[in-house]
């Protein structure tokens, strides 16, 4: 299952092309099945319609605990770093977390949760939050984590598209200076969600909450009645191959969000394949990635890679900058940290502090170093690899996708080679392939394209909750045959890909992938707007940033205040992750003549590029881009 050497690397990777099926029931060997498959693959990307280990029966918790106990049972399988320094941090060994997860599942039931009801959890980043995930897991429930960051409106378009009937939340939540007010936006959440039967609220920050009679209970008080009744023990539900694990909401070009469905096993044999060789991990080292588990980094390679490699999991629930820009340093030091897997916009953010919070940290027990979300420019790689690894540990570029499961392309750490900017390498199993506008494959290498995949692998999405033809839509009906990943690409001399952005209406702000047309739908709820066109733009911090186009009723005379109020409205509809950074106000915006706004000429302005903007005279109104080019911010 490990790849050892490059050698190794070229002979696993044209086996798994070459005989997929073969590859893939080897690696698949090594797990706990109640049940064989019947068939390893089965596939027609036109339907699309993707199985496998079809009609194999296990359950990933199984795998991710009770498989470990005998010979991990004291070994620490999450180490959890509080918000505060001065708070005391936790250890949870396989053996606590098992028990935890079994007691929580319990709970569920006795809440009226069944095998294949949808879970919404709404937490900040506390143990819990992992045992919640993996206590719905246990039991068959599908759980739907949302980030702690979202708005009322956002969690309500989630709840009403999944029908989750259950949530899981906290009083509240820390991040940095902050107090996240968790239940306070559920309760808002749920005025337009009656159908949720029960909600189920940890307690961390002991702010007042109001509980409902019937609907609302404390976490703490649940355990209690599981306790009284003398924790009975709960065997893992025995789940399909292709049963559903989780829905995860993601952005897409058009303004409703859409829920990324990944089913049991075939997501399993991924994840922990893929985080045993891209970050080379060896038995009893410490694996520290600082997503948050609402994201897909979070549940992949906090949760399920690790724990089904029966690694050390550290989560934390801070920021980076607080207290001080020094605080990943401090963790890395604290607990010997030997993988570091962080996102190039918190690289980023942390250089501008310079070297003072570096220097007297001892970083010597870091062996990886990882990054994800967004490419990593080379500065930023430069900066990480002399004053973090001290030239001393590989960088894995890892470029990956919600609908991914896991990493796709990336060198492995000290097995396949680093360069700067490109993620190199594809994984075996994963064949990709770069087409042009026509969906003609581009062939040699030092060619660029829209970069689409051939073939599945075990992580590939199986559906968008619902809604099956959106699917087939986003990711498989642009190049007929071919899984569209959204993103361009250039393949050097040598092979090794670079993913050079987004190539549709997608932004990729600090690595969080948001649509622009739901970014444009919340800017227009706003009383005095008429209409809107966003694009994104190079951010120093963030990578990109969010540029608004603002058409308003009439004349403000506060264009100010107009701002700032957008810009509430935003975080109100979407959440803070989605305001723009920049908004400016235009009396009208470049259309073609059958109404579509030409983004791409916003989109040069916005990047400050106006002299090169192509032919604008097929526009409805060609004087408009004069106009705006004039007020560029």
């Amino acid at each position: 299952m490990k790849i050892t050497t490059l050698a190794n690397y070229h002979q696993s990777y044209k086996e798994s092309i070459d005989q997929p099926e073969v590859f893939w029931a080897r690696v698949a060997e090594s797990f706990s099945w109640k049940r064989k498959w019947d068939k390893v693959l089965d596939w027609n990307f036109s339907e699309p319609k993707v199985k496998w280990f079809e009609g194999g029966k296990l359950n990933i918790t199984e795998n991710c605990l009770d498989r470990h106990i005998e010979t991990l049972g004291d070994t620490p399988a999450i180490i959890w770093e509080p918000n505060d320094p001065e708070e005391h941090h936790r250890v949870l060994t396989y053996k606590d977390l098992l028990f935890k997860v079994k007691q929580f599942a319990n709970v569920l039931k006795n809440n009226g949760v069944k095998k294949g009801d949808r879970v919404c959890i709404y937490m900040g980043m506390i143990p819990e939050l992992p045992i919640a995930v993996l206590a719905c897991a246990r039991m068959g429930a599908i759980h739907s984590v949302i980030f702690g960051g979202f708005s009322a409106q956002s969690i309500a378009d989630r709840l009403q598209d999944a029908r989750a009937e259950f949530i899981i939340t906290c009083d509240g939540a820390y991040r940095g200076a902050k107090d996240i007010p968790l239940k306070a936006v559920i309760d808002d959440a749920l005025i337009a969600c009656a159908f949720v039967k029960r909600v189920i609220v940890c307690t961390r920050t002991r702010v007042p909450v109001s509980m409902i009679k019937g609907r609302d209970v404390w976490w703490e008080d649940e355990v209690k009645k599981v306790e009284t009744q003398g924790n009975p023990d709960c065997p893992a539900e025995v789940m399909d191959a292709e049963d559903m694990l989780f829905i995860l909401y993601t952005s897409g070009s058009t303004g409703k969000p859409k829920g990324v469905v990944h089913t049991t096993g075939g997501y399993m044999v991924w994840t922990a394949y893929t985080f045993q060789n891209v970050f080379q991990y060896q038995p009893g080292q410490i694996h520290f990635c600082t997503a948050d588990i609402g994201w897909i980094t979070g549940h992949s390679y906090i949760v399920y890679g690790p724990l089904l490699s029966g690694a050390t999991s550290l989560m934390f629930e801070g920021v980076p900058t607080w207290p001080d820009a020094g605080r990943f340093w401090e963790i890395v030091d604290k607990y010997k940290v030997n993988i570091l897997y962080t996102a190039p916009t918190a690289i980023r953010s942390l250089m501008g502090f310079g070297l003072e919070y570096v220097k007297d940290k001892d970083l010597s027990s870091l062996q990886v170093l990882g990054t994800v979300g967004e490419p990593i420019n080379a500065e930023a790689w430069q900066w990480y690899y002399k004053n973090i690894g001290k030239e001393n540990c590989p960088i894995v570029d890892t470029w990956w996708q919600t609908e991914t499961g896991g990493v796709l392309i990336s060198n492995l750490a000290k097995i396949t080679p680093q360069k700067p900017t490109f993620a190199t390498l594809p994984l075996p199993g994963v064949n990709p392939c770069l087409v042009d506008e026509n969906g003609k494959e581009i062939e040699g290498n030092g060619v660029s394209g829209n970069l689409c995949i051939k073939t599945p692998w075990p992580g590939i999405l199986r559906t968008t909750y619902g809604d099956h033809e959106r699917c087939r839509l986003n990711y498989f009906a642009t190049y007929p045959g071919l899984y569209f990943t959204g993103d361009g690409c250039l393949r050097d001399e040598h092979g090794n890909y670079r993913i050079t952005g987004r190539v549709d209406d997608v932004l990729n702000v600090s690595g969080h992938r948001i649509g622009t047309a739901e970014v444009e739908n919340a800017i227009n709820m706003h009383a005095g707007v008429v209409e809107s066109a966003v694009v994104g733009y190079p951010h120093d911090v963030k990578g990109q940033g969010i540029y608004a186009y603002v058409i308003t009723e009439g004349h403000h005379s506060n264009e100010n205040q107009t701002r700032q109020d957008i810009i509430q409205t935003v975080a109100r509809i979407i959440g803070a992750i989605a305001k723009p950074d920049k908004i400016q106000f235009v009396k009208g915006l470049p259309k073609t003549r059958s109404g579509k706004i030409m983004r791409r000429i916003l989109r040069k302005i916005a990047e400050g590029e106006t002299s090169n903007l192509g032919d604008t005279s097929t526009l409805l109104d060609p004087g408009v881009v004069d106009e705006i080019k004039a007020g560029a911010l």
